[in-house]
């Protein structure tokens, strides 16, 4: 009898160790940090009425100064301007009444390799391109509603003028 008492009491011992070990190592273990959407770079010049499009479609007025995430829109007014600079040092200028998304863009600062998509849906932009497009052009791509474009060049202007 009495040793089965110690069995039991030996078998709930470990029992509760265990369930102690458990909810320390929860206690301890290190909280998750929410993932942010990388910058994919910085709004570097504003001129006249320019906003900024999350990929959840919220609007905010903007700045120089402003980071840009890789999947971005910025809307132009007439009359307007945006200069942006990305990770990359690729430089993007958009014209008045223009919208232009970034629709990918991703780089690693040690090996240079990279990708960059824009889209111009309708305006001008004038494109100068970064360490991804020195080492590797064809990761280079411009969109417009009519034509995919890739790019040889450094230095170039696409204008597009939203009609299919």
């Amino acid at each position: 009898m009495m040793k089965k008492f110690l069995i039991a009491l030996g078998g709930f011992a470990l029992w509760g160790a265990v369930a102690l070990a458990h909810a320390q190592a929860a206690l301890t273990a290190p909280i998750a940090a929410p993932v942010a959407e990388p910058q994919a770079g910085f709004v570097k010049s504003v001129r006249g009425n320019v906003q900024l499009l999350s990929s959840a479609g919220t609007p905010r007025v903007a700045a120089a100064g402003d980071a840009l995430t890789a999947v971005d829109r910025i809307v132009t007014g007439p009359d307007s301007s945006a200069a942006v600079v990305l990770r990359d040092d690729t430089t993007l200028v958009v014209g008045p009444s223009s919208r232009l998304d970034l629709k990918e863009f991703h780089f690693n600062a040690t090996t240079h390799e990279g990708g960059v998509l824009v889209s111009l849906l309708r305006g001008s932009m004038r494109m100068i391109t970064g360490l991804i497009g020195k080492t590797n052009p064809d990761a280079i791509r411009v969109e417009t509603q009519t034509a995919t474009i890739g790019i040889r060049g450094t230095d170039f202007i696409v204008q597009a003028d939203g009609q299919p």
